[in-house]
């Protein structure tokens, strides 16, 4: 199993294969708009449009479970990222990342390397970098900055 084996939910409610990825470096996010990380969405434009050409790209998925910070519909958090940080990666429909109506790709996520990546997800702009086989190779903090995975990225490009 890898993260090619799920589909998620765009902002306008249809599906995407995420084996529309498959060869792709990817980075899952989970955001919102409200919280104290939302400026790390800077950092997240950079580093898509770094590294876009080789083969990377940001899956951006909005989250409302941690203190209601990514309020309105799903259309209107996308908006909000394109006009205030100009991102134009994917920003899919908002899940939960935790808990009885969790998304089964983050139930994988956190499972996919057993221990301590089982844990729940503790807050928003939790990251997990997956190569281009769709293997889940790490998870990071709210608080590491997305360009210090630069380094990262580039070594699975």
């Amino acid at each position: 199993m890898t993260v090619y084996n799920f589909a998620v939910k765009q902002t306008d409610g249809s599906e995407k294969a995420l084996a529309d990825y498959q060869g792709k470096v990817l980075l899952i996010v989970n955001t919102a708009t409200g919280c104290g990380f939302t400026p790390q969405y800077e950092g997240l434009q950079k580093l898509y449009e770094a590294y876009q050409d080789r083969g990377f790209e940001v899956l951006d998925f909005p989250c409302n479970q941690f203190k209601n910070q990514a309020p309105g519909t799903n259309e209107e958090i996308a908006e909000f990222c394109q006009l205030k940080y100009h991102t134009t990666f994917q920003t899919f429909g908002k899940i939960d990342v935790n808990g009885e109506n969790e998304a089964p790709l983050y139930s994988y996520l956190k499972s996919a390397q057993g221990g301590l990546l089982n844990k729940a997800i503790k807050w928003n702009f939790t990251k997990f970098l997956v190569d281009r086989e769709g293997n889940v190779v790490k998870r990071y903090a709210s608080q590491t900055k997305p360009e210090a995975i630069a380094e990262e990225i580039e070594a699975l490009l």
